[in-house]
């Protein structure tokens, strides 16, 4: 894991989010791109470049930001680029291959009540690339114990759980997962994945309706510094994830909740 996108947005909490980025990145040695999109719309006649001062102020926005944290020699570089977050990260992702986003689990909005903001929300649920969701003001602290939620020990891509083993060999982390038997569980699911196998330290098999309510039932007793789960079409919080914005209500973690995805 060599490259890590940071957005950054205009909550109060984006500092300690960038800075948990940095302290992420440092234990690891890897790279920082902190990016925010912008957008604007000129009007006809206008002799001003808005898109030139936009621009400008995204930067210093971003320096300022990076200024304010403690950098712990880790190599960040500032990205800022005019369009939508999720295009922005594609093209970025294709010019200098990302590993993993890590974001700020709630947005800008007024809504207290939100754990996932439309930003955030959005990109677990359409970029291709997987993502650490940050709480609010959370501190970093090494991983040192993972709680690993899933339905089904079927895994089909190659690439889907690097981020977790990055985790393992860097941290020494302890993987415990939760394999929650559903009702439309297949025998398949059951068999886990060799690298699944590989990696467990140890292995609880439980039956709830979904995997969200097996993870309230487990979560407390494991007590995790980070949750686990993989974003694919039958897995977990399926509901949840078929919106860019989460409740607090729907679901709330206070550690960082890992979202794997394959290419």
């Amino acid at each position: 894991m060599k490259h890590i996108l940071v957005p950054i947005g205009s909550t109060e909490s984006a500092k300690t989010t960038l800075q948990y980025a940095i302290d992420f990145a440092h234990v690891i040695n890897a790279k920082i791109f902190v990016f925010r999109a912008y957008s604007a719309q000129s009007k006809a006649g206008t002799i001003i470049n808005i898109n030139a001062i936009i621009e400008r102020e995204t930067n210093l926005y971003l320096k300022t930001m990076v200024s304010s944290c403690n950098q712990k020699g880790v190599e960040i570089k500032l990205i800022s680029a005019k369009g939508s977050v999720l295009d922005s990260v594609d093209a970025i992702d294709s010019e200098l291959g990302i590993d993993l986003i890590i974001v700020g689990a709630k947005s800008n909005s007024i809504k207290e009540g939100l754990f996932l903001g439309n930003t955030a929300g959005s990109l677990v649920k359409k970029s291709n690339l997987s993502v650490l969701t940050v709480p609010e003001n959370y501190v970093f602290s090494p991983v040192s114990s993972v709680l690993m939620a899933f339905k089904s020990g079927v895994i089909k891509s190659k690439t889907v759980l690097k981020p977790l083993q990055f985790i393992i060999d860097k941290f020494n982390a302890e993987i415990n997962l939760l394999l929650v038997k559903t009702p439309e569980y297949t025998e398949e699911d059951l068999l886990l994945h060799k690298d699944l196998e590989a990696f467990k330290a140890t292995l609880t098999v439980t039956e709830n309706a979904t995997t969200f309510q097996g993870v309230l039932e487990h979560i407390k007793t494991h007590n995790p510094d980070m949750l686990c789960v993989f974003r694919r079409k039958r897995g977990f919080f399926k509901k949840l994830w078929e919106k860019n914005t989460i409740l607090k209500e729907e679901f709330n973690s206070k550690v960082p909740v890992l979202v794997l995805k394959g290419k």
